[in-house]
């Protein structure tokens, strides 16, 4: 392997262990706010119980991704030196930004869940609920605002030789922020819902923490629903962007080798890029013009319209794109079961159907690394799209074989902490809301109702 593919290898393995906290944060703080709402509205204990054991939760999780995300700006140092002169003035902004407003929020109010309760107002301990909520999405924002530059980059002149920011809005809105940010946060709300979803479950598989998995229950399923049918239709329209504005990514997501009116939409294939030929080929004519631009008699773009030293590769985007949708119909098979057992009030007698949202729980993460991979791959050779080649982004004076040291020490690291992580998770859910939290503070219980703000 070359010192850039290291490299490569290097920072995926750190993005992608990253990856799998952040959107658990997006879906678990908001079946957090909505049980703190509903015990300041009530003072319902349950609520409260539930709620503080998911706060515990979320602290775990807050803490993993907090170490875990910081490894990956010292390596834009590090291994990707020459990235980092050449895009800093633009992509340090949206990072710095990620810091101050975002991540001081999250956390300090995130000390407030695990520390106030009992010692602040239901008020303010709500605010707090709501803080680390708004917190973390908009922490997702900014993050989401810098790598969409690097997919479709704005709001820069070259200037000696680097990136300069000219245009601050035109760079944190390009033309794939929005649609990106909300396919994201809808893919966090499915794997951070689903995960509640599971834990109650697990309990009410059980027997035991019924009250608390019920009403965990009733709030992350029908937010799993909805996110799932939404992710549908936002999945659709992401991927209309990228062909309107990435067309050879969407190319190599399809195995569409050469451009042509009546594109099909491929359902199944091994595409071998070296024979330009997908093997065990199944698609539906005409399928994907219909999908992009409405018409099926539209042209759709082939990898052969671009030069050959500016295509992605095509095996790795296209089963990763592919299998991240399958999951995504999965996901919409699961929300349909879960409508109809709703609406006959037999979700919690079903044991195949709880059995199954158990099982479910890991699909998600599953499904947000298969699309980070497309993404990230489809757009290869660029870093920043059209602007900087992958491999003039590197460092020039890190060698390969201190970067096999560190990413050997980097991956002994992130499974010693991925053990930790699935051990103290684990007994946090052995333990149960209950067991975590046997009974709220008196400044919390239900006798402050009248005092509570909502």
């Amino acid at each position: 392997m070359t010192a850039v593919l290291l490299a490569r290898v290097q920072f995926a393995l750190a993005v992608g262990f990253h990856f799998l906290f952040p959107p658990l944060t997006f879906g678990l703080s908001l079946a957090m706010l909505v049980l703190e709402t509903m015990h300041s509205r009530s003072g319902e204990q349950v609520a409260g119980r539930a709620s503080a054991f998911l706060v515990r939760i979320l602290g775990l999780v807050f803490v993993l991704g907090t170490a875990t995300g910081i490894t990956l700006e010292f390596s834009f140092g590090t291994n990707w030196s020459q990235y980092a002169r050449f895009v800093g003035d633009v992509f340090g902004a949206p990072l710095a930004a990620e810091g101050v407003f975002a991540f001081f929020l999250e956390s300090v109010f995130l000390g407030v869940l695990v520390f106030g309760r009992g010692r602040v107002s239901r008020r303010m301990y709500w605010w707090a609920a709501f803080f680390v909520f708004f917190g973390a999405h908009l922490s997702g924002l900014w993050i989401i605002i810098a790598n969409s530059w690097m997919q479709t980059p704005a709001g820069f002149a070259i200037e000696g030789g680097k990136a300069v920011l000219v245009d601050f809005w035109a760079a944190a809105l390009n033309h794939s922020t929005l649609i990106r940010y909300a396919h994201t946060v809808a893919a966090g709300w499915v794997t951070g819902c689903l995960f509640v979803a599971g834990v109650a479950a697990y309990y009410l598989l059980k027997g035991r923490e019924r009250r608390e998995a019920a009403l965990l229950l009733r709030v992350a399923l029908p937010v799993f629903v909805v996110a799932s049918f939404a992710q549908v239709l936002l999945g659709h329209q992401h991927s209309v962007q990228v062909a309107r504005t990435q067309p050879e990514k969407l190319a190599a997501f399809e195995a569409l080798w050469e451009g042509r009116t009546r594109a099909p939409l491929a359902l199944f294939g091994a595409p071998l890029a070296t024979e330009q030929r997908t093997f065990l080929y199944v698609g539906i004519p005409g399928l994907l013009s219909w999908l992009v631009h409405g018409d099926a008699d539209a042209r759709i773009a082939g990898l052969a319209d671009f030069p050959a030293d500016e295509r992605p590769p095509v095996f790795v985007p296209f089963i990763s794109y592919h299998i991240m949708i399958a999951l995504g119909f999965l996901f919409v098979g699961l929300s349909i079961a879960a409508l109809v057992l709703m609406a006959g009030r037999r979700v919690h007698q079903t044991r195949w159907f709880l059995r199954s949202l158990l099982l479910a729980i890991p699909l998600p993460h599953l499904a947000n690394q298969l699309g980070w991979i497309a993404a990230e791959v489809g757009r290869q050779p660029w870093v920043v799209y059209r602007v900087l080649r992958t491999a003039e982004a590197a460092s020039v004076t890190v060698s390969r074989g201190q970067i096999v040291f560190t990413l050997l020490v980097f991956a002994a690291l992130y499974a010693l902490l991925g053990a930790v992580f699935l051990r103290v998770l684990l007994a946090l859910i052995r333990k149960g809301p209950s067991g975590v939290v046997p009974a709220l503070p008196e400044a919390q219980s239900g006798g402050e109702v009248a005092d509570g703000a909502h």
